[in-house]
């Protein structure tokens, strides 16, 4: 368990290259993270438009582990302070929830039926990011949280 109180899946559409700067980034931070997240990164290339997006979207659901509440980060989510996130995470460990699965959509968004599953939506803002460094700003948070739960000086806000 993280300092969180929840093991931490992360899928995400797309793969990260050897040499990318987003993946060292992101490797840095969840290295942080005792256990660190489960990264299952998945691909839907051959296909476009809507069968592109509800093939990602089933893909995405396929990687939920059995039990876990899904997040979905999503620009129409809920924008969330670094101690309102660890407060919500929180609460997921307070309910009996052991296990969270981050989903991180295609270019295209994510699928209705990934919105529906979704325990809450969670949004870095009304500004277009691009995935890979989506996946390092949520290693970051998610270890900022963990920090926030422990008491531990890294977090100054």
């Amino acid at each position: 368990m993280s300092g969180l109180g929840l093991r931490l899946t992360i899928a995400a559409i797309g793969r990260f290259g050897a040499a990318d700067p987003e993946r060292q980034l992101y490797e840095s931070y969840v290295a942080r993270l005792r256990p660190a997240p489960e990264l299952v990164e998945l691909d839907a290339r051959r296909l476009t438009g809507q069968a592109r997006q509800a093939r990602e979207g089933a893909l995405l659901l396929a990687a939920v582990p059995e039990g876990a509440a899904a997040v979905a980060l999503d620009g129409r989510g809920e924008m969330l302070s670094s101690e309102a996130l660890a407060a919500r995470l929180a609460r997921f460990a307070g309910t009996g929830t052991s296990r969270l699965a981050f989903l991180i959509g295609g270019a295209d968004g994510h699928h209705r039926a990934v919105l529906d599953r979704a325990a809450f939506c969670y949004s870095f803002g009304p500004a277009t990011w691009p995935h890979l460094m989506v996946r390092a700003m949520l290693a970051e948070q998610l270890y900022r949280a963990s920090t926030i739960a422990d008491g531990h000086p890294y977090h100054r806000g």
